[in-house]
C-alpha cells in the first residue's frame, strides 16, 4: 500500500536541539514530509529550519506561542501525508522510526500507534548538546567535566548520521529520567503488548512518537487546544470511543532532556478540570491515582495503589456508579480499606 508519513514537530526556543532532531529525520530509512511549527520562538529556531537539508520540509512560524495542542493542529492541517506522526523539537528519531510507524498502519487500519519513548539524560546540562555549551545555571557543572566526559555526553550530527548506535546505547526507558517515568513507560508498553483488549489503552498514548491517520485526526478535531498536558491521552480517548485501537510499536524516539524532573500531571493540574469535564468517567478520575502509585514517597496506602492499566480498568469498573472525581476516588479508597481489613 502506498502511504506517506508527515512528521509534525512542535518547537519553541530549542533551536540547537531542533537542529539535531531535523538531522535525525533527514536520515530516515523511509523519508517523511517534515512539518515544523515554530511556536513563537525568540531564539534562532527560524535560522535552523531555513538551513535544514536533505528532507521535504514545511515551516510554520507563529509570531506568538499558540501552545502544544494548537501548534500540533496547525501542523497537521498543513501536512499532506496519509499519517501524521508527532514529535517534539528536542527529540531524536531512530533511523527506522518512520518506517516502523508506517509498517503498523499498512498492516492495520483505524489505529493509533504509540512508539517506544527513551531519554538521553546526558544532555541535561547543555544548552547545545552538540558542542557542550552549558545551560544557564549549569556553568560550574559543565566546567568540572573532563574533556572526555563532556565529549561522551554530547550528541553530534555526525553520530546521528553514521553512529546512531552510540546514542541508543546511552538511552534509558521513559520520556524523562527517574523511577516514575520509567515505571510508567514499562506498564504502558506492557499493556499495549499483553493486554490488547484492555478498555483503557488510550491512557498509554504518548505526547511524542505517536501516529494516527491524518484524516481521522482532522475529522475528530485534533488535540483539544485548551489542553497542553495530557492532550495526547484525551485525543486517544476520543478516537478509541469512535472505534479506533491503540497499538504499541518498537519505533524509538529519544528525548534530549534539558530540565530536572518531569512534566508531572500530579502538580500541573490545569488539565484535570478540562479533561474530566469532557469525559466525566471513573477511568479519568482515577488516572491521578495510577500516577501517584508510581511516585517516589507516595502516601497512598499500598492497597489503594494502581500498578497497571488493567488494574485501572478494574478500579474504574468498581467505581463507575459514583459521580464526580472526588466521589470516585473516595469510593476507591474505601474499597482499599476493606482489602486492608481483610
Amino acid at each position: 500500500m502506498s502511504m506517506r508519513a508527515s512528521v509534525i514537530i512542535r518547537s519553541k526556543d530549542e533551536a540547537d536541539r531542533l537542529r539535531l532532531t531535523l538531522t535525525s529525520l533527514a536520515c530516515q530509512s523511509e523519508p517523511p514530509e517534515v512539518v515544523v511549527v515554530n511556536d513563537g520562538s525568540s531564539d534562532h529556531t527560524k535560522d535552523v529550519i531555513a538551513m535544514a537539508q536533505g528532507m521535504s520540509i514545511v515551516a510554520l512560524h507563529n509570531a506568538t506561542p499558540a501552545g502544544r495542542s494548537a501548534a500540533s493542529n496547525a501542523g497537521a492541517a498543513a501536512a499532506s501525508g496519509d499519517v501524521v506522526l508527532f514529535l517534539d523539537g528536542d527529540t531524536l528519531a531512530a533511523p527506522d522510526l518512520v518506517s516502523e510507524h508506517l509498517g503498523n498502519h499498512r498492516e492495520r487500519t483505524n489505529i493509533i500507534v504509540r512508539g517506544s519513548t527513551y531519554n538521553l539524560r546526558c544532555t541535561r546540562p547543555f544548552l547545545d548538546p552538540e558542542v557542550g555549551t552549558p545551560q544557564p545555571g549549569e556553568e560550574t557543572r559543565v566546567e568540572r567535566m573532563s574533556a572526555t566526559e563532556r565529549t561522551r555526553a554530547m550528541v553530534t550530527r555526525q553520530q546521528i548520521r553514521s553512529r546512531f548506535h552510540e546514542i541508543d546505547h546511552r538511552s534509558q526507558p521513559g520520556v524523562y529520567p527517574g523511577f516514575g517515568p520509567r515505571k510508567l513507560f514499562e506498564l504502558e508498553m506492557e499493556a499495549l503488548t499483553t493486554a490488547t483488549d484492555c478498555p483503557v489503552l488510550w491512557a498509554a498514548a504518548s505526547g511524542a512518537n505517536m501516529s494516527v491517520d491524518r484524516a481521522a485526526f482532522l475529522d475528530n478535531g485534533g488535540f483539544n487546544p485548551e489542553l497542553d498536558n495530557n492532550e495526547h491521552r484525551e485525543l486517544a480517548l476520543r478516537l478509541c470511543q469512535r472505534g479506533m485501537s491503540m497499538v504499541g510499536s518498537k519505533a524509538r524516539s529519544y528525548h534530549m532532556t534539558h530540565r530536572s524532573g518531569w512534566r508531572d500531571p500530579l502538580t500541573d493540574k490545569h488539565w484535570e478540570d478540562i479533561f474530566f469535564a469532557a469525559h466525566p468517567t471513573a477511568e479519568v478520575a482515577l488516572l491521578p491515582v495510577l500516577w501517584a502509585s508510581l511516585a517516589d514517597g507516595s502516601d497512598l496506602p499500598e492497597a489503594a495503589r494502581i500498578h497497571s492499566l488493567p488494574e485501572l480498568a478494574a478500579a474504574a469498573q468498581r467505581c463507575k456508579a459514583f459521580q464526580g472525581r472526588a466521589a470516585v476516588r473516595e469510593a476507591h479508597l474505601r474499597w482499599a480499606k476493606t482489602r486492608t481489613v481483610e
